[in-house]
């Protein structure tokens, strides 16, 4: 009986394969297609918000890309909780390299239990234009993104506007989660418009208006969850508009010093996920084909386990090249099917326990995705 269960597992891990690699094809081909032209829709004032904490490695090449768009007018509003925090100096640089810029440094020292979003609720306050855009403070972008990012906004039925990012790092265990990211998150992302997820939003580009914004009670309606790009996008979808996913891709560095560190990370993101869609986070280990093929191995159905290796490593590296053009899902590909026996522990892990590390700051998750304040 259990050879069979862990065969049919197997079959529909590879058809998560298929889909998943379809996905990213499907995108890859639209993406390639939206490029040939430049956008051609009005260019609205935009307010880019930017909390920042802590100085980041790259950050100060990821906020010279800000500065430097290809864009008629917009402001850049870096928000801090502490003017003695070491981005403070490069923010003051920035502005100091670009006086024609309208960029500025705000002080947030207000708190909440999530402290980013404690940022942005002030950072909402001083925005001036009608476009808002959210974004990590180490997101490096290309000179053409804001006009990218803010097209789709002239269509009324879309609400936010979010894009894939290419992960980089410089230890092993940074490269390590940034493989993972690239040929497991991303794919996962791509499938969820194919399966009817409607509310999916990432930390890397949240776009959308200040009147929507409005609509769903602010900033101030975020402040106690951990996911505020997933409930940002699942509120103001909810108000009858759809999530689009551009065709930039927007890179990151990992600044993870450690396996602990990156092991803390990848824990976070699982309980994270948990709280804010349960049902979805029991079904994960099903695309977790790697494992499958294992398991396979053990009960005797090589072949098996052969298809779902080959789909796995044809799934990531794809989605992870040709998707995002992550050298390392071509030159590391046989090790993409390793990266889901590790993600099966953090799995583990994520289902038990409530507590979790942002920026070595511990607090606990409630079941419906708040955070209790540490204070």
């Amino acid at each position: 009986m259990l050879p069979l269960v862990i065969l049919v597992a197997g079959a529909v891990a590879v058809a998560y394969q298929a889909t998943a690699l379809l996905a990213s094809l499907i995108h890859a081909g639209v993406a390639r297609l939206r490029y040939r032209k430049p956008p051609s829709a009005p260019k609205p004032p935009i307010s880019i918000l930017k909390p920042v904490r802590g100085l980041d490695e790259g950050f100060a090449g990821a906020i010279r890309s800000h500065a430097v768009q290809d864009y008629p007018e917009y402001e850049i509003l870096f928000g801090v909780r502490d003017l003695d925090d070491p981005a403070v100096p490069v923010i003051r640089a920035l502005i100091a390299a670009h006086p024609t810029r309208s960029i500025r440094l705000v002080h947030c020292p207000e708190d909440a239990p999530n402290a980013k979003v404690a940022i942005l609720i002030e950072l909402e306050k001083q925005a001036q234009h009608a476009i808002l855009l959210v974004n990590d403070a180490d997101i490096t972008v290309p000179r053409d993104y804001l006009q990218r990012v803010v097209a789709p906004l002239d269509v009324r039925e879309t609400g936010v506007v979010t894009c894939l990012y290419r992960a980089t790092a410089s230890s092993a265990a940074g490269q390590w989660e940034a493989l993972g990211i690239a040929t497991d998150f991303i794919p996962s992302t791509l499938v969820a418009p194919l399966v009817g997820v409607k509310e999916f939003g990432l930390g890397s580009t949240l776009c959308f208006r200040a009147e929507d914004l409005k609509a769903i009670g602010g900033f101030e309606a975020l402040k106690e969850y951990i996911a505020d790009d997933y409930q940002l996008a699942k509120r103001i979808t909810a108000l009858g508009r759809r999530s689009f996913l551009s065709e930039v891709v927007v890179s990151t560095t990992l600044s993870d010093p450690g396996w602990v560190a990156v092991w803390r990370h990848q824990l976070r993101w699982a309980r994270t996920i948990r709280v804010s869609r349960g049902g979805g986070y029991l079904g994960l280990p099903v695309t977790q084909a790697g494992l499958w093929a294992v398991l396979n191995c053990l009960v005797g159905n090589w072949s098996t386990a052969l298809v779902l290796l080959v789909a796995r490593i044809s799934m990531g590296a794809v989605g992870g090249f040709v998707v995002l053009r992550h050298w390392p899902a071509l030159l590391a590909a046989p090790l993409i099917p390793l990266w889901d026996l590790w993600a099966f522990v953090v799995w583990l892990a994520g289902l038990m326990g409530r507590s979790v590390y942002w920026r070595n700051r511990k607090t606990e998750l409630l079941p419906d995705g708040r955070m209790k304040d540490p204070n």
